[in-house]
Order: structure tokens, then sequence, then C-alpha cells
């Protein structure tokens, strides 16, 4: 007896599906072998990819070992509940087939032709990066974004390197003297987890956020951190002195605005670095294109742009573990509940970005100019 979601009815027993990623060096797992286990243990069938675990160290037999079964690529796909970690790119599309998808898919950011592939198959895409917690927050993010944020000092110092074509400045504290400039634009888990890192390595960190009264709150997170306000003024007078730019700005479910003009990208010294860690959702610099880990940078204005859309994929053991322990019980109430175990969360029914053919996440209907297709969440009840 299997779940079939998008008709009217529920039973408990569900196959779900861990397809291996197959994204420019993206070694992550949706699932680890615990995971697996415990859903197992639930009295669900899982189903993962073989080898889909090899990247960050998860055996074939580990999965065995939790109760899983080893399946070819489109068993995977074919489960009532696929659980991923990238959205689908092209070469998935045709697996795409009304099931209920759970991964990061950022469709305002992305190519429009992954939504119509969604909306044609009626298939449900749940979305880690807009489901809530009861405080608004984004728990399911959160993870990756701590990631991700942490990586950007350590990107942009790399190709400070005069080897790599940076201006050769440092970011570090040599005999208590700080050296190179680091600005951040944005001051939620990406631009804390890159002011902390940044500090730690003793750089001199100005972080630009819309809420000023958070300065002494977020003063611990590097050495005489200075907050100014995030406006065009302030932007402009800081980045042509910056050595490293990180853009770590979200707008949930939307496109990120782009905060950063090419002028202001070309008032920036020859040889400093930016690293647009929003470029997962369109990017906040004017400048920015998604690159790739085998092609992660390119130089504009002679500014090095490192604007890699999967960056945490470069660490899939700490990120497959940190976001497995996020994504868990969410999967745990789908697998037990199916849609509608979202759609009576309120927090959990914003992950929906499609369901049934209709989009049903405002803000990507809007970026994508499709608000024809655009259905309230709460309207999709069977």
């Amino acid at each position: 007896m299997i779940a079939v979601y998008h008709q009217c009815r529920y039973e408990a027993y569900v196959r779900i599906g861990v397809a291996k990623e197959i994204k420019d060096n993206e070694n992550r797992v949706g699932l680890t072998a615990d995971g697996a286990a415990e859903l197992v243990g639930a009295g669900h069938e899982v189903r993962v990819e073989r080898g889909a675990g090899l990247g960050c160290g998860i055996a074939d037999v580990d999965y065995e070992s939790a109760g899983a079964t080893l399946v070819d690529v489109a068993d995977a796909w074919g489960a009532d509940l696929v659980v991923k970690v990238k959205e689908p790119t092209s070469a998935e599309f045709g697996y795409l087939q009304g099931q209920i998808v759970f991964t990061y898919f950022h469709l305002a950011g992305v190519d429009v032709a992954l939504t119509d592939a969604l909306l044609a198959s009626n298939t449900t895409a749940i979305a880690y990066e807009t489901v809530e917690d009861d405080d608004g927050r984004l728990p399911l993010l959160a993870p990756m974004s701590a990631v991700a944020g942490s990586m950007a000092p350590l990107m942009g110092s790399y190709y400070l390197a005069r080897f790599n074509g940076g201006r050769g400045m440092l970011i570090g504290e040599i005999l208590g003297q700080h050296y190179g400039k680091v600005v951040v634009i944005g001051d939620g888990v990406v631009g804390q987890h890159a002011a902390k890192v940044a500090g730690a390595m003793g750089g001199r960190v100005v972080m630009l956020g819309l809420n000023p009264e958070r300065a002494e709150s977020l003063a611990h997170l590097a050495p005489n951190l200075e907050y100014v306000l995030s406006n065009e003024e302030n932007l402009r007078q800081h980045l042509p002195d910056t050595d490293l730019l990180v853009g770590a700005v979200l707008v949930e479910g939307a496109r990120a605005p782009h905060l950063v003009s090419e002028a202001m990208v070309a008032s920036m010294p020859d040889g400093s670095v930016i690293v647009d860690v929003s470029i997962d959702q369109g990017g906040c610099i004017e400048t920015a294109r998604p690159t790739s880990h085998s092609d992660p940078v390119y130089v504009v204005h002679g500014v090095t742009h490192y604007c890699v859309t999967n960056m945490p994929g470069a660490y899939p053991r700490t990120s497959t573990f940190a976001l497995t322990a996020a994504t868990l019980p969410y999967a745990k109430r789908l697998a037990d509940g199916g849609v509608e175990a979202a759609l009576s969360d309120a927090a959990f029914a914003r992950g929906i970005n499609t369901h049934g053919g209709k989009i049903t996440c405002r803000p990507v209907a809007e970026a994508l100019g499709k608000l024809d297709c655009y259905v309230r969440s709460d309207n999709i009840r069977n």
C-alpha cells in the first residue's frame, strides 16, 4: 500500500528515494545512514541510489546495514518522497513524475526551465530554503548558510594570493597589526559566520545591515567589528579600499536585490575579491553570475568573482551531517503524513513552492513573471 500524495488518500507506508547528486563537484547526499535507519524504523522503505553517499564517506554497505535498499537512479526517483540536496538539473527533469521532492530549489534564482518542469509534471516541490519554524527563522537553510558563510573568507583569502591574480593582501593579524579589509553585506546567518571567521583570521571587518541597533549584540563576532547601515552611500564609501567583499543578502524565496552596482565593483582595488554567497538566489552583486567548483572564478574590472552555487559541496561530510540533522525531522513528518503534514503547519507550509501544477510561493511567481500560475498554499488542500 503506497501513499499517493497528489490524490485524495494517504496511507502510512511510503517509499523514500535518495538520489545521487550530479551537480558539478557535489558530493553531499540528502540522507545519512543513521537518518535512513530512523525512517526504516518508522516503517518506511528507503531506496538509496548506489554510490550516493560515497563522496561524503558513507558507503553503500552503511545504508544496507541501516535497512535501506540499494537501487539504480530510476528507482530512487521513482519513490513517493525524494530527498535530495540540490535542485534537479535538466538531466533529471525526466524523473519528475508528481512525487514530493524535498531539497534546496532556489527557484527564483535559477533558470525558469526547472519551475516549468515541476509544473508540467505536477511535482510537489518543498524547498528547504523557505521552510520556517514557529519564530519565522529558516531552520533548513541555516546549516548550509553557516557553512557557506564560514567558507567565504577562506575562499576570498585564497584568491587574494598574488599567484591567483589577487592583490597579495593576507587576511590576518601580523604581530598585532590587522591586515585585510573584509566587507560583509548582510547580518544574517551567512553574514555572521563570514564576519566571525574573517575576524578570527585577523581581518578588519565591516558589516552592513539594516538594524544598527544590533551592533552591540554582534560585536563578539570580530575584534573591533564596525557595523554600518546598508545603503548606497556607505557601500560607495567602503568599497574603494575593500580587499574582500562578501555578499550575504537574503530575501526569503525571492531573487536577491543587486545592492552593489557594476560601477561600485569598478571602484574596488585591482586584485580584490568578491564572494557572492547570494548567488543561489541570483546574487546581490550586479556583475555576479553563477560559477562551479570546476570553474569557480572570473574577473570583471580587475576584481575576482567567486560565485559558486553549491559552496558547501566543497566540504560534503560536514555539510551532509549538519543538513540531515536539520532536515530529518521534517522528512519524517512528510513520510508519516504526506503533503497534509506540511499544510497543517503554516511554518512548514511555506516550504511548498509548487504543487498540482501551480506555484505556491508568491516571491517565486513574482521573480519568474508567473503570477498567473500562483495559488496560495492554503488553497491546495485535497
